[in-house]
């Protein structure tokens, strides 16, 4: 009885450590800030304060109803194996900045994702004053996932390349049989995780598991990051241009890290 009681009295004071830490970040943050930014800016540097610090507890609790030691144990075994994806991840972040020469990559963490548009956006924890800026190249090992969209003091808002923005469009090179040809990255099959490249010359000969790369037409990203490889090519109806299919190494339904890349000053 007396180990239940503590243990409800340790919830009783996490939760509302948790609601101070939270109404004194909201209060600073409006103080130092409300001169100099917009109220936007304003909410989304609370709001990434409070994802950190405040939002954790209630999670743990969360977890914590209703649970048999043996399903404790369960649930920290599952915990510890995700930590250690998460650990290889960043690891494979940190290889990826000894090949990025012309730019000062900087590595940042997931914050959150909106359910309602898991494919479109994404938040992470670096911001301007982190030199960050809008429409700079977001990168994986695995390839490039998006471009800064909004940036915040202490966040930023990814748009992915998979994102449903006909107005988002990425100049790509397709190289196949020693030819390049370039064309637009625009779309996504999100029941088959494949990539969508359109407005291909019908005349090119194009072969299946050709490389696909960003072209750096158009200034937006910088030439050569890789993107996946020719899964599919189909003709559009008027048989004027191919559309290909491009499948990536990228699992977008799971990011945990990212890299961004900073132009050198």
């Amino acid at each position: 009885y007396m180990y239940k009681k503590n243990k409800q009295k340790q919830k009783k004071i996490i939760i509302i450590s948790g609601v101070i830490i939270s109404i004194l970040a909201l209060v600073t943050s409006i103080y130092l800030s409300a001169s100099q930014k917009t109220p936007e800016v304003i909410l989304k540097d609370t709001a990434s304060f409070i994802n950190k610090v405040f939002m954790y507890p209630f999670t743990a609790l969360n977890k914590d109803k209703n649970i048999t030691q043996s399903e404790s144990y369960l649930i920290q075994k599952n915990v510890n194996e995700s930590l250690e994806k998460e650990i290889q991840e960043l690891k494979d972040a940190l290889e990826l900045n000894k090949t990025l020469t012309e730019y000062t990559p900087v590595n940042a963490t997931i914050l959150s994702r909106n359910k309602s548009y898991w494919f479109n956006t994404l938040s992470i924890d670096k911001g301007s004053k982190d030199g960050l800026k809008k429409d700079m190249a977001v990168v994986t090992k695995n390839g490039l996932i998006g471009k800064i969209n909004k940036v915040y003091t202490n966040s930023s808002e990814i748009k992915l390349i998979t994102a449903d923005d006909v107005n988002f469009k990425v100049s790509v090179s397709i190289k196949s049989n020693d030819q390049e040809t370039h064309a637009i990255l625009s779309g996504y099959d999100q029941k088959n995780n494949l990539l969508k490249v359109i407005w291909v010359d019908k005349t090119v000969n194009i072969e299946k598991n050709s490389t696909v790369v960003t072209s750096g037409l158009g200034g937006l990203f910088p030439a050569g990051i890789y993107i996946g490889t020719v899964e599919k090519i189909e003709s559009d109806k008027y048989n004027l241009s191919k559309t290909l299919y491009i499948k990536t190494d990228q699992n977008f339904s799971n990011i945990h890290y990212v890299t961004v890349l900073k132009e050198k000053a």
